[in-house]
């Protein structure tokens, strides 16, 4: 004699569909997911333009040093062709980073 053993199945055994919801069954769902992309979006753009914006800062400042520093050569040279240094009092522009907060130097 075969003996077959019955499963006992329980409550917990019921197959349901739950969880198995797809966005296209309750569009909401992509609603706000759509809703979530689009805040994400916005939130790189401003990131974005924060670090551009910051990029040119420092463009910015490199010319600024270039001019400087050639004003200082440009100064230096004259000294060693002989000019007398009262000539050469020109005083280097104040040096400041407004936009940024930065430190400043007076000469």
């Amino acid at each position: 004699m075969v003996d077959k053993k019955k499963t006992i199945r329980g409550l917990q055994e019921i197959r349901t569909l739950s969880g198995r919801v797809d966005m296209v069954s309750e569009p909401y769902r992509a609603f706000m997911r759509i809703t979530a992309l689009e805040m994400e979006k916005e939130r790189r753009g401003i990131e974005k333009r924060s670090a551009v914006q910051r990029v040119q800062n420092i463009d910015a400042r490199f010319r600024d040093i270039e001019a400087e520093k050639d004003a200082l050569l440009t100064i230096l040279g004259e000294r060693k062709k002989g000019r007398s240094p009262a000539m050469s009092s020109v005083k280097p522009k104040e040096i400041s980073n407004q936009d940024t907060g930065g430190f400043k130097i007076r000469y």
